[in-house]
């Protein structure tokens, strides 16, 4: 079966990430044991992901005009993500500054910096996204942008996929164009029962619970989490998404299987766009744990 092509419409930041011993208290000062930049965002993030885990992944976004941004593109282009449509706008690429304590557990603030002038779709970004197979966003980019996006794949039959994080209220419009919402739990009750029952399939993430999904004729599935040796949750949850959009034509219990497999396999190796596992990795860990 082959895969999904995939569009990814979202953010692309340069992480900043303190590795400690534990999360510092409010005004506390504590010493980290060492610090690393490395390529991140979530739309960044996911389409990389997807594009180790078999799709055929363009990206839609922005850099600014610094020093992090000949960087950021060509970990996308090292990945085999098509950067045609990577605009370059005056001013800082965005930023994330990440803690990670021993326990894996990590903390982020992010600073959109170029992300937030991406705002009107060209001609060309536009007809990418109708002659794709999956649309996925997320809301580290302008949601008008984002809202723009989903209303134009939905009339041109390309599936919307939408990891709404950070988690705020979504326009009529957007929710309307979504086919599929993957959410956290924190996200799943910050978004409320009112706007998930408005789209068709919902699939939440668990963490260590693994995932479940819930169809538009409220069918249920669950995929156990499988086990590893987790270092470093940062990028789990984009190795996840970003799985699940290129399986997604395979069916529910099979695309969350898959996806669950990309999400763990990111928590054993440190960062995010670089923990992301390969297909054959994911293949490899299923048919070890089946």
């Amino acid at each position: 079966m082959a895969e999904n092509s995939v569009v990814v419409v979202g953010s692309i930041n340069m992480d900043l990430v303190t590795r400690t011993s534990r999360m510092p208290a409010p005004g506390e000062t504590i010493l980290g044991t060492s610090f690393a930049t490395t390529p991140g965002g979530k739309g960044s993030n996911q389409a990389i992901a997807a594009a180790k885990a078999g799709g055929d992944v363009a990206f839609v976004g922005a850099v600014g005009d610094d020093t992090f941004a000949l960087e950021l593109r060509q970990t996308l282009v090292d990945a085999e993500v098509d950067a045609e449509h990577l605009r370059e706008v005056p001013g800082p690429s965005g930023v994330a500054a990440i803690t990670v304590d021993d326990d894996g557990q990590n903390s982020i603030i992010v600073v959109a910096g170029a992300n937030s002038h991406v705002h009107d779709l060209t001609e060309s970004e536009l007809a990418a996204i109708a002659n794709a197979d999956v649309l996925l966003c997320q809301l580290e980019i302008p949601i008008h942008t984002v809202t723009a996006a989903a209303r134009h794949a939905s009339t041109h039959d390309t599936l919307v996929m939408l990891n709404p994080s950070p988690a705020q209220t979504l326009p009529d419009d957007l929710v309307d164009a979504v086919d599929v919402l993957v959410v956290n739990e924190t996200e799943e009750r910050q978004l409320g029962e009112d706007t998930l029952s408005r789209v068709h399939h919902v699939v939440t993430t668990l963490g260590a619970d693994g995932a479940r999904y819930r169809g538009p004729t409220g069918e249920r599935v669950r995929a156990d989490a499988l086990t590893v040796d987790a270092v470093d949750t940062t990028g789990a949850g984009d190795a996840f998404t970003g799985a699940l959009a290129v399986a997604w034509n395979r069916g529910p219990q099979e695309a969350l299987t898959f996806a669950g497999a990309a999400g763990a396999l990111a928590t054993t190796r440190p960062g995010a766009a670089a923990a992301s596992p390969t297909r054959k990795e994911i293949d490899a860990l299923l048919a070890r744990q089946s």
